[in-house]
């Protein structure tokens, strides 16, 4: 493969329960995008346990790394960086991709970038969206993060927005261990609630006084578990499908709100949405149909790159690399990092 013009990026994540590597050329073109998804592990749990999390990206981390760099069909001496999710994320499962980034870039020599996770998935964005460029508002929508965010440049954010208390993936996941759904309780809800009628329950949708863009979550998660515990007292039959999607329906409203009118205010044309949450069909849907009537431009990755992935930390990597940033050798995982934070 002749790479002399190209800048390759060889991008590692392993900040929850997925271990990713990936070879991004040019920040948008993906050559490979392996993924090791620990769902299976953790569902008997209902939840990520961080331990069982940790040990399993140890075993796997080299495996997707060579498969990554095999399918893109390079080398090591062929990558031009190495990128790494340092943070936010589980500290331990952190610990092991950022190790073997600072590993693979002082054996090659090949310069080390550190990539906050938030980044990355905002910037799954511009892999498949090729003309996307700043500035635009994105919402970052994923089982830890709520965030709004204005996308002023590559690698210049402004938040506006965020969650006070539960992000939007864990509300799901909550709701649906309550309904019975289980884990992972977002795909799980989205596919349920096509079964329900979201207009059935009349879940309130919670603002936050000191901030029109902050996100409250936690109050509507006691909503639905009272109208359970309700039903149960008074022995009222459930329909858990109308519950799922009386529950989505109220978590899309406040998301769609707020992102709009920060589009508004902001006077931007352009909006797009990122992280694991982002692939709920409705959601989309729902942005589709309002951006339309605005004459807004709509952006969002497959449901593949709105998961956990490499190729979003790549194509991070490849615009903080043609800055100028470099990360030293006591890069270290910083689990509560903050986006536009070094």
């Amino acid at each position: 493969m002749d790479t002399n013009n190209d800048v390759l990026i060889l991008a590692i994540e392993s900040s929850c329960d997925e271990t990713a590597a990936a070879v991004v050329k040019n920040g948008r073109e993906v050559l490979s995008n392996i993924i090791f998804s620990q769902i299976d592990l953790h569902t008997i749990y209902g939840g990520v346990v961080p331990e069982i999390a940790s040990r399993k990206h140890i075993e796997k981390i080299n495996q997707v790394i060579e498969e990554a760099l095999n399918k893109a069909g390079v080398t090591l001496d062929d990558i031009t960086a190495v990128a790494v999710t340092y943070g936010s994320g589980l500290v331990g499962a952190l610990l092991v991709g950022v190790s073997a980034a600072k590993a693979i870039s002082f054996a090659t020599g090949k310069p080390l970038i550190g990539v906050h996770h938030i980044e990355g998935h905002i910037s799954a964005n511009f892999i498949e969206n090729k003309n996307l460029e700043p500035p635009f508002v994105c919402l970052v929508v994923s089982g830890g993060h709520t965030h709004l965010v204005i996308v002023r440049n590559y690698g210049e954010y402004e938040i506006l927005g965020y969650t006070r208390d539960d992000a939007a993936g864990e509300a799901f996941d909550k709701v649906a261990r309550a309904i019975g759904l289980g884990y992972p309780g977002g795909p799980k809800i989205d596919k349920l609630s096509k079964e329900g009628n979201a207009d059935a329950i009349k879940f309130p949708r919670a603002k936050v006084d000191s901030s029109e863009y902050d996100f409250s979550f936690s109050g509507l998660k006691s909503a639905v578990l009272n109208y359970l515990n309700s039903c149960e007292m008074k022995n009222i039959e459930v329909n858990t499908a109308d519950v799922a999607a009386s529950f989505q329906k109220a978590v899309i409203d406040v998301l769609v709100e707020h992102s709009l009118a920060a589009v508004r205010q902001c006077g931007f044309t352009k909006f797009a949405i990122a992280g694991g949450v982002a692939s709920n069909s409705t959601l989309r849907a729902v942005f589709e149909q309002e951006c339309k009537k605005r004459h807004i431009e709509f952006f969002h990755p497959s449901p593949i790159l709105c998961t956990d992935n490499a190729a979003m930390i790549g194509a991070a990597g490849y615009y903080e690399y043609i800055k100028g940033v470099r990360s030293g050798y006591d890069l270290n995982a910083v689990p509560n990092l903050r986006l536009g934070e070094r």
